[in-house]
């Protein structure tokens, strides 16, 4: 959809909302419209409205509208509302944030202004030691604001590029003694055809003099998600098949494939070589069950109005198991089998192989993967106002754990021939023998195996693999606040900060062998879904295949003849950084200007150890890179108040983010069958980045605004990955072979800037809106900036009138730039398109009724690799139909 749709989309259905409540308006003649109470969501609207006008900062608010009703059943989509962030849906939910385009990993969450330590399931393999948080574990019941601070102040943690956000979560003296709030609800997924149950519950409680408070907070959610997806791994040159054609002694093509339909030429095979292809063309099917708990509490006690303690903690308890089986071709393995090839502007958009003789031409995976996230974190603050001085205090920890413990992976070969074909919308793969026969698949030919010093016929099942992350970092801070009257300066703040991190990747597994030959036809199998695939643009026979339940996998990998354990030391490592820091800022207010000025100096120790090799893999020694860097972060805020109703605002600072631990670790994977590898660079140095801010907002009446804001990021020191050929043992074939290596390294330098404008107003009889629309663009050297959409809209049309609310959500980002993937691909994510739907009932003050429905579109994701032509990716996840009953007093 064009950016000139969306702009029409966005004015039709403001249109739409207004034109209703003008109607109704004039039906009622001149008859004064009756006050209306302001309650619920427009309430919430209104209180971050009133947030961001007092704030010194730039800065957008997203509050609840009341106790467990935070605007969505997912943190990050609603702050996916906010204008300039974004959020990636290639599982459904939103997990991460990008703010202004700049990478997640290079945003900041702060919970209740401290940071929360990080785990993920182990699904997205290239980013499992990241510094970004899957928000899909932070329960939206126990959030009371999220404020995203789009220009940091020096009191504020350092750390991100594009911006912070920072979540409060709520305390037992703000609230009613005995304040109780519960859910029970379900959820269905149209695509697994599952549905599951969803709890909540909060109960504070405090004594009679409101000097000691006790809040308790449980959550329980579980979600099935069924993801069918068609991948294009990496794209390989169409000189590959160079040795399926036959040449005279002046190097002469003289036969082979056709080439579009005709025998081959000098020509057309320079046309060939120089197309890219897809190297592997494989059909995914993604099963996986969502389980969290979460538990929070907060014990509060204020002995006199001068003193006060808080203890809180958050317990998250999350079961990602989930089972992968994927039936891929892959056409590199097979040049010499080519029978015809077409070209069509670069591409070699259809093939046809013949059956392999003596090798495999496609392959079957299935992974189950048992995942367990945990995160516990403990917080101690104490705040005392002696005098004109108020000083807090906190001293904390917090510890996550995730990762693959373990996967059982299960392969199976095929040498059948195949044919494919694709159009950048459409994939067609044929093979001779029916995927969906059991005996298409069979084990894996390795005949005599030499492993560890013993010689055996074998035949490899697979193997049982361990890659389990762990986060932890302790952290102590105190900070001090006073009134005072230095002519424009109204306070001063400085404070210390020190933090000890820790993440660590922890990686090994076994090779497993039997020492007979089987089919699929002599084992426990499964038949795929016939209708899996619809919507993705998919047909042939491979959209339907053979495969084998997660149970006879561990049956098959237990029952093992031969097992041999390694360590794979390229994905295990481990990085300390101590971080120490001091900031002073004084915030002024004169004449009708506010703001803050300060800087914030950081002393930053990375130690990383982690393994090399100075012999392709054959062994292993530890290594160990110490850095150590100071970095002083000058920030400016000032705005000014022209007239009652407009304020401008103007920000400048310098900021630093760091890079992914596993890039500051030297540590060196690889995947042997598809001859990729890369590894860390502790030698990394920090992003370093001026950012600058200016914006305008008229609040024309209670509760509505219209905004404009400009930024710009001028970024030094950008990481980037570079890829560079290298000769490495391949232990699969007991040879040295090619493969293609990436490294990460300070290589460019990047500039974003941008425009947003946001709207936000009641109308008459109810109805509201809430729009805003982004652009974004980047001045780089090789690569765009990853999530960085050029344009982003969002339209929220809301309706809220007695005891009914309901709002619609849209959500559009146009493509962006993700990464570099597989063989050097670089991958952009295509214009997605998301529409929500939310509604609720009072039947009284205590007892409620809630709709939620989440991707009504089912918009396909579509990756691809330079041009949109070239698929990288097809996924479809499904909608989601939520309905629960809440209840509090």
């Amino acid at each position: 959809m064009s950016l000139k749709a969306h702009i029409l989309l966005t004015t039709a259905l403001a249109g739409v909302f207004m034109a209703g409540a003008a109607s109704a308006q004039t039906a009622s003649g001149a008859t004064t419209v009756d006050e209306v109470v302001v309650t619920g969501l427009r309430e919430s609207l209104k209180k971050s409205i009133q947030v961001k006008r007092e704030a010194n900062a730039v800065v957008d608010v997203i509050t609840a509208d009341g106790v467990g009703k935070f605007p969505d059943r997912n943190v990050a989509e609603a702050l996916a509302h906010v204008p300039g962030v974004s959020v990636d849906h290639q599982f459904g939910e939103g997990e991460r944030v990008a703010i202004h385009g700049t990478d997640p990993a290079l945003n900041r969450i702060l919970v209740d202004g401290h940071s929360i330590a990080s785990a993920d399931w182990g699904g997205n393999p290239s980013d499992r030691s990241s510094r970004s948080f899957n928000y899909s574990l932070l329960a939206p019941e126990i959030v009371a604001r999220a404020e995203v601070f789009k220009s940091p102040e020096a009191r504020i943690d350092e750390g991100s590029l594009g911006g912070t956000v920072i979540v409060h979560t709520r305390k037992p003296l703000d609230l009613d003694a005995n304040t109780f709030s519960g859910s029970l609800g379900y959820a269905y997924n149209d695509r697994s055809e599952k549905g599951n149950a969803r709890a909540s519950g909060l109960y504070s409680w405090k004594d009679s003099t409101g000097s000691l408070g006790i809040l308790l907070g449980a959550t329980y959610d579980k979600q099935h998600l069924t993801r069918a997806g068609v991948e294009y791994f990496g794209y390989s040159g169409g000189d590959s098949f160079d040795s399926a054609f036959t040449y005279d002694a002046s190097g002469n093509v003289t036969g082979g494939p056709t080439i579009n339909g005709a025998a081959p030429t000098n020509a057309s095979l320079a046309t060939l070589r120089a197309s890219r292809l897809p190297c592997c063309i494989n059909f995914a099917y993604f099963d996986q069950t969502r389980e969290r708990i979460g538990l929070s509490g907060a014990v509060q006690y204020k002995p006199t109005d001068d003193l006060e303690f808080l203890v809180t903690g958050l317990h998250i308890d999350g079961k990602y198991n989930n089972y992968s089986q994927s039936e891929y071709s892959v056409a590199v393995w097979t040049p010499t089998t080519l029978q015809a090839a077409t070209v069509n502007n670069g591409l070699m958009t259809q093939g046809v192989f013949g059956p392999k003789s003596n090798g495999d031409t496609a392959q079957l995976d299935t992974n189950y993967r048992k995942t367990t996230i945990k995160n516990d974190s403990l917080n101690f603050a104490a705040n005392w106002k002696p005098g004109a001085w108020d000083i807090h205090a906190d001293v904390g920890y917090t510890k996550a754990t995730g990762g693959k413990d373990p996967e059982y992976l299960f392969s199976a070969m095929t040498s059948a021939g195949f044919t494919y074909a694709f159009d950048g919308k459409n994939t067609v793969v044929n093979y001779t023998s029916d995927p969906s026969t059991p005996g298409t698949f069979a084990s894996r030919k390795n005949g005599t195996v030499n492993r560890n010093g013993q010689t055996f016929t074998g035949f490899q099942l697979g193997g049982v693999y361990t890659g389990v992350t762990s986060d932890e970092e302790a952290y102590g801070q105190v900070d001090f606040k006073r009134d005072v009257e230095w002519g424009p300066f109204t306070k001063i703040r400085f404070g210390l900060k020190y933090s000890d991190h820790s993440n660590e990747e922890s990686s090994a597994g076994t090779s497993d062998y039997s020492d007979t030959p089987f089919s699929l036809a002599d084992i426990k199998t499964i038949t795929t879904p016939a209708d899996l695939f619809s919507g993705l643009g998919a047909t042939g026979n491979a959209t339907q295949f053979t495969t084998i339940p997660k149970e006879e996998v561990i049956r098959l990998l237990k029952a093992r003849k031969y097992s041999f354990y390694s360590t794979d030391y390229g994905a295990s490592f481990k990085v300390d950084e101590s971080i120490a820091a001091a900031y002073v800022q004084g915030d002024f207010e004169q004449n009708g200007w506010r703001g803050n000025i300060g800087g914030r100096f950081v002393n930053t120790n990375d130690d990383s150890r982690y393994w090399l090799s100075n012999d392709n893999g054959n062994t292993y020694v530890p290594a160990k890179t110490m850095n150590e860097y100071n970095k002083f972060l000058p920030s400016l805020n000032v705005a000014y108040a022209l007239g009652d109703n407009v304020v401008v605002r103007g920000a400048a600072a310098q900021v630093v983010a760091r890079p992914r631990y596993g890039q500051l670790a030297g540590a060196f994977s690889r995947d042997d069958n598809q001859h990729t590898a890369g590894g860390g660079n502790p030698d990394l140095k920090p992003y370093e980045a001026l950012n600058l801010e200016l914006s305008a907002e008229w609040y024309f009446a209670p509760g509505a605004m219209l905004s404009a804001e400009v930024f710009h990021r001028d970024i030094s020191s950008y990481v980037v990955s570079k890829t560079t050929d290298m000769q490495l043992f391949n232990p699969n074939t007991q040879k040295t072979e090619t493969y293609s290596v990436t490294l990460p390294i300070n290589a460019q330098d990047a500039k974003v800037s941008g425009l947003l404008v946001s709207f936000q107003s009641d109308l008459p009889w109810g109805f509201g809106i809430q729009t805003n629309v982004s652009y974004s663009e980047a001045e780089v050297q090789d690569y765009n900036m990853p999530f960085l959409s050029k344009y982003t809209v969002n339209v929220i049309p809301y309706y809220e009138k007695g005891p009914f609310q309901a709002r619609l959500s849209y959500n559009y980002r146009s493509s962006y730039f993700t990464g570099i993937g597989r063989l050097n691909s670089k991958d952009s994510t295509d214009g997605y398109n998301q529409l929500d739907f939310s509604a609720s009932y009072k039947f009284t003050d205590r007892m409620s009724l809630n709709l939620n429905a989440q991707n009504l579109l089912d918009e396909t994701y579509y990756s691809y690799s330079g041009t949109k032509d070239a698929p990288t990716a097809f996924y479809k996840n499904g909608r989601v139909l939520a309905l629960s009953f809440a209840y509090k007093m």
